[in-house]
């Protein structure tokens, strides 16, 4: 079977690098990726200048249309945790995505979902300088990824759940 490398990088406004990884091609549709995240791959975190190694499996949606990002954390062959990055839509290029991190994130654990880093988000307002219109943006696609997820919209809508039963998964 040939595997699609396929390069992430996640960065801060104005284009400032966050962190970078490899991952797998799984599919491709009009305008959204889904990559698999393999157990033990690393992770480059420039702010915190490390690198780290993440030991699960992850299915990984990115849309060039969608002001969001999703990370389902896959254990024991399960979906364990989704992790959703509100951004600025992926550019997805070859076997290169890239995307801007707008710090506010929707997590899923034990089915119920809550938001992250509200804190993070009002010191990075004045830090990297986000436009007022970044700011209304941002909350309305927290709001519009919140219905989609309420709704069963796509990615939503079973086809994360369908691509982790997918994975041969092993160490």
């Amino acid at each position: 079977m040939n595997v699609t490398v396929t390069y992430i990088k996640s960065l801060k406004y104005g284009n400032v690098p966050h962190y970078e990884w490899e991952t797998e091609l799984l599919e491709q549709g009009d305008g959204y990726v889904f990559v698999l995240g393999q157990y033990g791959r690393k992770l480059r975190h420039h702010t915190k200048q490390a690198v780290f190694t993440i030991n699960n499996w992850a299915i990984e949606f990115f849309s060039s249309s969608h002001w969001f990002t999703v990370s389902a954390d896959i254990v024991d062959g399960r979906i364990h945790q989704y992790y959703c990055n509100i951004n600025q839509p992926a550019v997805i290029q070859g076997n290169g995505i890239s995307f801007v991190d707008l710090d506010l994130d929707l997590i899923c654990r034990d089915g119920k979902w809550s938001v992250v880093d509200e804190d993070e988000f009002i010191a990075h307002i004045a830090e990297f300088g986000y436009p007022q219109q970044l700011v209304d943006r941002t909350r309305q696609e927290l709001a519009a990824l919140q219905e989609r997820i309420a709704s069963g919209q796509f990615p939503f809508d079973g086809t994360i759940e369908r691509l982790a039963g997918q994975i041969q998964y092993s160490r």
